[in-house]
């Protein structure tokens, strides 16, 4: 097996786990927009613990407050493809961080026989 680096940018954006675009979680509309778009792929991350702009905690570890867990849902291509589909995620009016990061991405490639 061989490999070969390329640069890439990771798209990063942080909802909470109870954010909603058209009564479906808002993560899974961000996976499946990136999906429509032909991006290369996209996870979601559930986090257990984090606060954001309001400075509240919200964790898993307190039963009142399992509500607004962090969820992060990266996306890795090359520049221009993520570039390409930041105005899809300006429609859905996403209140959390959105990032942006230069990255190697690795590519895996069978030997030729």
């Amino acid at each position: 097996m061989t490999w070969t680096t390329l640069p890439a940018l990771r798209l990063t954006v942080l909802v909470d786990d109870t954010d909603l675009w058209h009564h479906r979680p808002l993560s899974s509309e961000i996976v499946h927009r990136a999906h429509a778009a032909g991006l290369s792929g996209a996870s979601v991350f559930h986090g257990v613990e984090g606060f954001g702009g309001r400075q509240t905690v919200h964790t898993t570890r307190l039963l009142s407050m399992t509500d607004d867990l962090p969820v992060a849902v990266v996306v890795v291509d090359e520049e221009t493809r993520v570039n390409a589909f930041l105005p899809q995620l300006e429609e859905l009016g996403i209140q959390g961080l959105i990032t942006l990061e230069p990255v190697r991405a690795v590519r895996f490639t069978a030997p030729e026989e």
